[in-house]
């Protein structure tokens, strides 16, 4: 009798769990249908030209989004380089040479950082940042990097570069922990051998430890981005909120996310709020490709890593 009520409440609790799966499957389905369905008169109208588009003037009834396609792109791929970085640098640093005296303050910083709202990052960034930016920052890299596009045109401060920098900062608490933790369980005994062999705590980390880790960095560094791609707040108050492409990072430009937080209220035609629920529906599937893309890099490196 206990052996069947044992097996009844294992189905029981089967069942619970694949309804909770199932609730957040149809959860999923619920919040794409309504923004295909809320902006089928953009689609209609627009087609393939809204995401090629490059003119957003609600005043003509224009509406093209590869302006802040674009400007989500360039300052989430600045923000991923330089977390990646100083994030990756960080964590071996905390890890591999955790004997230093600041290491216990390095890390009580950084879970701070990680309890800070997006909009104190970008208040930093506007009263902070972008000065610095606008004085020293920007005219150093157009006084020694002018001759490359990147880094040429009108000194404003805020534009793309802020953006990504911010996103960068912002991005940094979850490269450096999820790091930490992938190199904390790199066996012991891999180290060891390492270093009885000859080789310098620097070899070490290059030959045993990135290798072992690599598979979960690289997830580590799509987890972050993913991050960004949907950033809000913070990037709206740097970004400089202008539709436009520009080769500069010193310029202006705007993103997927921030043209909604920023024009939502303001819609007043039904074409115009179409067109921002389309933003929303192209906002997603970059999101949606971009995690394919990644879950797809992962799988090879972990292939390629047991097969050698």
């Amino acid at each position: 009798m206990n052996k069947f009520r044992k097996h009844d409440s294992d189905r029981l609790f089967a069942g619970a769990l694949l309804s909770f799966a199932l609730i957040l499957v149809l959860f999923i389905f619920v919040i794409i249908s309504v923004l295909i369905e809320r902006s089928w008169k953009s689609i209609t109208t627009f087609g393939f030209s809204f995401l090629t588009g490059q003119t957003w003037n609600p005043l003509r009834h224009m509406y093209g989004s590869l302006p802040f396609l674009y400007g989500t792109l360039i300052s989430s791929l600045i923000g991923l380089v330089l977390a990646t970085v100083v994030g990756g640098g960080t964590a071996i640093l905390l890890t591999q040479f955790n004997h230093l005296r600041f290491v216990k303050l390095a890390t009580f910083l950084l879970d701070v950082l990680a309890t800070i709202p997006s909009v104190v990052y970008g208040l930093w960034g506007l009263f902070v940042l972008v000065p610095w930016l606008r004085n020293t920052g920007e005219p150093f890299l157009k006084a020694t990097l002018g001759f490359v596009p990147l880094f040429s045109g009108q000194v404003w401060g805020v534009g793309l570069l802020a953006a990504g920098l911010i996103l960068g900062i912002m991005m940094l608490p979850t490269i450096i922990s999820v790091v930490r933790k992938l190199m904390d369980q790199v066996p012991q005994e891999l180290q060891d051998g390492a270093i009885a062999l000859g080789a310098t705590r620097t070899e070490k980390v290059r030959m045993v430890v990135l290798p072992y880790a690599r598979v979960g960095i690289l997830g580590a560094v799509f987890l972050s981005f993913g991050r960004a791609l949907g950033e809000t707040i913070a990037v709206t108050m740097v970004i400089g909120n202008s539709p436009t492409i520009s080769s500069s990072l010193f310029q202006p430009g705007d993103s997927l996310a921030s043209v909604l937080v920023t024009q939502f209220l303001e819609a007043s035609t039904h074409l115009y709020l179409s067109s921002l629920y389309e933003i929303g529906l192209v906002l997603l599937i970059v999101a949606v490709l971009f995690h394919s893309v990644s879950k797809f890099l992962v799988w090879r490196v972990s292939e390629r890593a047991r097969i050698a």
